[in-house]
């Protein structure tokens, strides 16, 4: 079972950060790269809100820096893109060895991130696309949830709450642009030309400061056109606008209508948990893996280790019946075989180096 690792949230300004101590990385270790043993500074900065989902993503790559004697420190900008590039912008500026970079968007990606890479800072990035009219950034990993199978897994069990078809969906979803969901657009659109789904409407969020509640009222106003027996499903391409529809399906009365979604939380989990919810899955990667592993992909590349272009992380579908009393996502390794656990880009020495800072 995967430990509570703690998560805290960094103020908006690097320079604080920065200030907070050096780093505690000053034993040369046997069989260990050079360039990760000496005082080795890493900012992981994330353009999501502060929500489960992000605690868990920075705790992962906190936990694993911190493992491995590196000093971290994480910020996010609330999905605020102007912060977002300015905490980028700073973050080049001052003395970190590597950057992990979270949603940032495609529009900019390449720009924002450019200046680092010229530097020779070692970048890692998750859910944000750095190519710029084909042409990527060399060097950088691109790290993603496996979005198209994410897709499949929520879509499969779209098609599962009706012998009728197409299933009528309102479907929540925002973009283009949006890397993650934009890929999972991809087999949305599939299983509408299949057959398989009837959109009948698609709802996004326009405050991004108030997901949920944006949701909610929109749901509000699209369920009262639409009565009982005439949706088959709604499914969620983020967790965060699945959860303005839960409470819209709650508090309109209209719990018949299952509720599928793609990614976890623990406010997740305690919904699906509530009594008549109707929130039957979610299909799911878990975050503290994703943080850790971009961490070591990024401990490989400040060691001059080679490093893939690009990668996906599997996904799992976490189901309502599955759910125990004491399930969180600390524990759903418990009840989802191959939750929270791999191997991937660890490496002998970074076992080592954990040795010598846990005995420290």
């Amino acid at each position: 079972m995967k430990k509570l690792a703690y998560a805290v949230l960094a103020p908006a300004l690097l320079l604080a950060a920065c200030a907070n101590g050096e780093a505690t990385t000053t034993k040369v270790v046997k069989d260990v790269p050079k360039g990760v043993q000496s005082d080795v500074k890493i900012a992981v900065i994330r353009n999501l809100a502060s929500d489960d989902h992000t605690k868990q993503f920075l705790d992962g790559a906190r936990s694993e820096g911190e493992a491995l004697g590196f000093k971290v420190s994480t910020f996010i900008s609330e999905g605020n893109d102007v912060k977002f590039k300015e905490l980028v912008a700073q973050a080049i500026q001052q003395d970190y060895d590597g950057l992990i970079i979270s949603h940032g968007k495609e529009d900019y990606a390449y720009d924002m991130i450019k200046p680092a890479v010229d530097k020779g800072l070692k970048v890692v990035t998750f859910d944000t696309v750095t190519k710029k009219k084909g042409t990527a950034l060399k060097g950088v990993t691109e790290t993603f949830q496996n979005d198209h199978q994410l897709a499949k897994l929520s879509l499969d069990e779209v098609t599962k709450v009706t012998d009728k078809k197409p299933v009528r969906v309102i479907k929540l979803w925002f973009g283009p642009g949006f890397a993650p969901l934009d890929r999972r657009q991809e087999i949305y659109k599939t299983y509408e030309a299949d057959g398989k789904i009837k959109t009948l409407e698609t709802v996004g969020p326009t405050n991004f400061q108030d997901v949920q509640g944006d949701i909610a009222t929109k749901m509000n106003a699209i369920l009262a056109k639409y009565p009982k027996g005439s949706i088959d499903a709604v499914w969620g391409a983020w967790d965060e606008v699945a959860k303005g529809a839960y409470k819209s399906l709650k508090d309109n009365k209209r719990q018949e209508i299952p509720l599928i979604s793609i990614d976890v939380s623990n406010q997740d989990i305690n919904l699906m948990r509530e009594k008549g919810s109707n929130w039957v899955s979610t299909s799911a990667v878990d975050p503290f893996l994703i943080g850790q592993t971009d961490m070591r992909l990024l401990a490989k590349k400040i060691a001059g280790e080679k490093t893939p272009e690009s990668f996906d992380l599997d996904a799992k579908l976490v189901e309502q019946k599955a759910l125990k009393q004491d399930t969180t996502m600390y524990n759903l390794d418990t009840i989802i075989k191959g939750w929270s656990t791999s191997d991937k880009f660890n490496e002998p020495w970074m076992d080592r180096l954990r040795d010598v800072h846990k005995k420290q």
